[in-house]
């Protein structure tokens, strides 16, 4: 492909001069064609802004001539085939330009028609306001909140880099996809992307390319009012190798660079693009009216007549741009022909391995693979958190896409996959992760690695710092995928460190989000069971609270089976002939209503006990079921769980009763602060004869 820069082309100094050959004039129609074509995308991204009469046309306008080379020179994808395996990965961590993608998208032949782009921020249109995984064809990631994506494509170049050290051969390079992201100054405002970066350089993931749009503009104006650091000299001291173009517009410069970076195989690339929002609109290029509003008729015009388009016409695509694009697409979709040519061969070769990458990615678990859950034997206390280390370590050898670690807590955290080493710069098939004190950077790293369509990714830490990684949990909840979080030191009774470590508002925060699966095992059989559900679990994150303090083993042979889990609540103990009060209660607070029950028994008060590790499991269940454990005509319930009361009254009812935690916590040993705070057997038996006393 010719590539110029694009201010020769807009200002036609070639054609004014008259000296040009013949042959030369054909160079010129290609050179034409292009920069239509990138203008074509600057003017639909004003016109879908404009209809839509919200938006951010400024910046897709800036980027087009980077959108232009990315899709028609360097990119592999299939708009046919929008899940290949080996297709690069393009991230728009800068969502809100997202009119960029959905316009190179259309014109690649990806199943998004012009009436799409017309619907632009629309009820139900595939085009939302920011890009949304699952919604749109192409999209790889939900972004939109800034640097969220920068930290996705770092899980991303790691899942690559783990499937090509397992599955790659000499003469097979089965997986060598690159991450491409565009990210922007807010983006690197964002401290997420700060801690990303730095894990990333660390790791040395030399497939990722990204471009760093400088355009000195945020919604409040110029950079320069907070942000004026020299990026390209923090990226070096990460470990990036940087490039720094001073204008966008220049597609040999562009091309070129990337091209210097795909050669970086050994750290991560960041090239930096002067870019100028708005490009093209008169009276708003370079200023803030051009970031996060439509530009108004008059300047669309105006924009238009620059461009050299009908000011009358709006989402006009010209044939000869369409037929360009399209052409780019087939073109690209030949490499899955390639690849696929390629795999052929491979299964031929190594079919083990093939049979194995096949059966992970088809979301089919080995046969028996259950059976290797472990099994604790009551009359001892664990931690839930030990035990959750135990059953991790007994079920690794039967699932090669369960890799993850912790931010800097594998020791208190119990997350170390023993048999296995560590993922490096050096070793690519190491399953254990050091993510360092970067919790925000975990769960969006993690939620790239999930979207590998392959990894099974989990990372851990304290319950209480789940409030540092909102963002990322939110938005793999919002995009429906597994990633699964081992949460500890999940209540007051971790003691002595305190109101600052001890969660309180966390369970009821992280049980709010819609997708979100919480689970809070009551003992070490059913923290094996959590893990059972979190694995076959696919629609959504799963997060699992365990505990720091040991905790008796409940007799599964005197109780209900622990597998019971997976139903969110299940009758572990039930009174004899129809109970007069409902005792329930989550984690370590299950052993309190079980002994309280035998007590109640002793005054011929009869109480059932229910495990309810799950909320939303068990909202999930059949009415009847429902029905079964909580009948409605008994109200007299009394809820315990170490954590806010909030909520509890949906399953307690007006007439119940929450034993709960309210205010925050203190700093001493766990059962003095349990005691203080009313959890213990005599307060549990206090207060259900409270509720049994109570008429009604």
């Amino acid at each position: 492909m010719i590539s110029i820069t694009t201010n020769a082309l807009f200002n036609g100094n070639l054609r004014k001069s008259g000296k040009i050959s013949k042959k030369r004039n054909i160079k010129m129609d290609n050179k034409n064609l292009i920069q239509k074509s990138i203008d074509t995308v600057r003017v639909l991204a004003a016109d879908a802004v404009q209809k839509a009469n919200s938006g951010h046309p400024g910046t897709p306008m800036a980027l087009a001539p980077l959108g232009h080379v990315l899709w028609s020179e360097f990119m592999h994808y299939n708009p046919q085939n929008p899940e290949w395996a080996n297709r690069d990965r393009f991230i728009l961590s800068c969502g809100h330009a997202c009119m960029l993608q959905y316009s190179y998208l259309h014109l690649t032949g990806y199943k998004i028609t012009l009436k799409d782009l017309e619907n632009f921020r629309q009820l139900h249109s595939i085009t939302a306001g920011h890009p949304e995984y699952g919604l749109t064809p192409g999209i790889e990631v939900t972004t939109g909140p800034l640097g969220q994506g920068f930290a996705n494509g770092v899980g991303m170049a790691i899942a690559q880099q783990y499937m090509a050290k397992r599955y790659n051969q000499p003469d097979f390079n089965i997986f060598d996809y690159k991450i491409y992201a565009i990210c922007s100054d807010g983006d690197l405002m964002e401290g997420v992307s700060a801690e990303a970066a730095s894990l990333a350089g660390h790791l040395g993931l030399g497939n990722m390319i990204y471009f760093y749009d400088s355009n000195h503009i945020t919604i409040e104006g110029d950079t320069d009012l907070a942000f004026d650091e020299d990026v390209s000299k923090r990226f070096q001291a990460y470990g990036w190798h940087v490039q720094d173009l001073p204008d966008i517009n220049d597609l040999e410069a562009l091309s070129s660079a990337i091209k210097s970076a795909q050669q970086e195989t050994g750290r991560p690339s960041l090239i930096k693009v002067r870019s100028h929002i708005g490009y093209g609109s008169p009276n708003k290029q370079n200023t803030a009216a051009a970031h996060g509003s439509p530009l108004g008729k008059d300047e669309v015009r105006l924009v238009k007549e620059n461009f050299g388009f009908d000011p009358d016409k709006s989402f006009v695509i010209p044939d000869e741009v369409s037929a360009f694009y399209r052409e780019a697409g087939k073109k690209s979709s030949q490499n899955e022909d390639e690849w696929n040519e390629l795999y052929k061969n491979y299964k031929k070769r190594y079919p083990d391995l093939a049979k194995e990458y096949e059966s992970v990615t088809s979301g089919k678990l080995p046969e028996g693979w259950q059976e290797k859950l472990p099994v604790f034997e009551p009359g001892e206390e664990i931690a839930t958190r030990k035990a959750s280390g135990k059953t991790l370590n007994a079920i690794a050898e039967y699932l090669p896409q369960l890799i993850g670690g912790s931010a800097d807590l594998s020791p208190s955290t119990d997350t170390v996959l023993d048999a296995y080493q560590s993922f490096s710069a050096k070793d690519r098939d190491g399953r254990n992760f050091h993510f360092g004190i970067r919790e925000h950077a975990m769960g969006a790293v993690l939620n790239g690695m999930a979207l590998s369509n392959y990894l099974v990714p989990y990372g851990a830490t304290f319950l209480i710092f789940s409030d540092y990684m909102r963002p990322p949990l939110r938005l793999a909840a919002i995009m429906k995928i597994r990633q699964i979080m081992v949460f500890t030191h999940d209540s007051i009774a971790l003691g002595e460190d305190g109101t600052t470590h001890q969660p309180v508002e966390q369970l009821i925060g992280l049980r709010t989000v819609p997708n979100m699966t919480v689970i809070r095992p009551a003992d070490a059989n059913e923290t094996a069971q959590a893990w059972r559900v979190a694995i076959e679990h696919k629609d959504g994150p799963v997060a699992i609270a365990l505990t720091r303090q040991g905790i008796p083993v409940i007799d599964q042979n005197k109780y209900a089976k622990a597998k019971n889990l997976e139903k969110g609540a299940y009758i572990l103990s039930d009174s004899e002939g129809e109970p007069d009060i409902i005792l329930m209660a989550t984690g370590s607070e299950v052993h309190l209503i079980l002994e309280a029950q035998a007590e109640l028994k002793k005054s011929n008060i009869k109480a059932r006990v229910v495990s309810m590790p799950c909320w939303n499991l068990f909202d999930q269940q059949t009415d009847a079921y429902k029905e079964q454990v909580l009948p409605k005509r008994n109200r007299k319930r009394l809820a315990v769980e170490a954590g806010s009361s909030v909520g509890w009254m949906k399953y307690t009812t007006d007439d119940g009763d929450v034993i709960g935690i309210d205010k925050f916590g203190e700093s001493a040993p766990a059962e003095e602060v349990m005691k203080e705070y009313g959890f213990t057997v005599e307060n549990v038996v206090k207060r259900a004869n409270a509720l049994f006393l109570k008429k009604g």
